[in-house]
């Protein structure tokens, strides 16, 4: 395993991440035909409510797979995909597991469940330079039962995400930086991804994808709750179900791609947040971004990977 293609999640999107995609053939027709599975052109979406939840992430799945094939276009293709949250769907369809109109279904159904279930008062924060122990503990210092906060991303040992209620959010950055965090802030991600306050939206979204086909994937699709490689339907339709309602272990997913021979990690846009990760947890391999890399460079470098030697 040479090559592996990492989707990201919330949090990356901008306004005009639709227009900053590659100038290729393969992405005029991906937005073509998201514009008529969706009764609307998706180009004007970004531009409508850039932080409405259904948006965000409709968009970047439609970010992704249209960035992807245009490098299949190109013949390159990767070894394996993960996608952190949402972008697990865009892994989903890279991997071949789920049809590009059946994503969008079900990612449209997802975000509109997810902002009915919390409009306001709930969120995301990051923090940073603490363990997941430490950060363990002080959610249990934080938390009650009337303002909720939990672990909601491992994105690297000190690279933790939490989810709950704006006011508990707001006491965990103060106590985390109390404790030594190099920087802890709130997100622009207006609900609780990954904890269980999303378990009803969870369980009504495996009801919504019980009936879409999900086939045995080309290549291996790294789990969001395990971070583990299967290419065992059961287990991507399970993860893609369930995830919004637990941790994400993105750096065992990542970590899983390293140890299985990936030296090039592949962030399809927008963003490159997972780049970034990559790139400071694995120095012997290389990460590059297609929000700021130009198409031929990415599609050479995935070749050089795929060369014989």
């Amino acid at each position: 395993m040479n090559v592996a293609f990492l989707c990201p999640g919330q949090g990356v999107q901008t306004p005009d991440m639709l227009d900053r995609l590659p100038d290729h053939p393969a992405v005029d027709d991906t937005l073509d035909q998201a514009s008529a599975l969706l009764g609307q052109d998706v180009r004007a979406l970004p531009r409508i409510d850039a932080l409405h939840a259904t948006t965000i992430q409709l968009t970047t799945l439609i970010a992704g797979v249209a960035a992807a094939r245009a490098l299949a276009a190109e013949e390159t293709h990767p070894d394996a995909a993960a996608g952190l949250s949402i972008g697990a769907f865009t892994a989903a369809v890279l991997c071949g597991a789920l049809d590009f109109a059946h994503a969008l279904a079900a990612v449209k159904y997802r975000a509109e469940r997810m902002h009915a279930a919390y409009p306001q008062g709930y969120g995301l924060a990051s923090l940073l330079g603490l363990n997941e122990p430490q950060v363990a503990a002080l959610v249990q210092t934080v938390s009650t039962p009337e303002v909720p906060v939990y672990l909601a991303i491992i994105n690297a040992p000190r690279q933790i995400v939490l989810a709950g209620a704006v006011q508990a959010l707001d006491r965990a950055i103060e106590h985390a930086l109390a404790a030594g965090a190099h920087r802890a802030v709130r997100l622009a991600v207006p609900v609780p991804s990954h904890c269980p306050l999303l378990d009803d939206v969870a369980t009504d979204l495996a009801r919504f994808l019980e009936p879409l086909p999900i086939t045995r994937p080309r290549i291996p699709y790294l789990t969001n709750r395990g971070g583990r490689a299967t290419r065992d339907p059961a287990l991507i339709r399970h993860d893609l179900a369930t995830n919004l309602a637990f941790p994400v272990r993105w750096h065992d997913a990542t970590t899983v791609l390293t140890e299985l021979g990936t030296r090039l990690f592949v962030e399809m846009p927008p963003g490159h947040v997972l780049t970034d990760l990559a790139a400071n947890a694995f120095p012997e391999a290389r990460a590059v971004a297609l929000a700021d890399t130009r198409l031929a460079t990415v599609v050479r470098l995935i070749q050089q990977r795929h060369a014989p030697h």
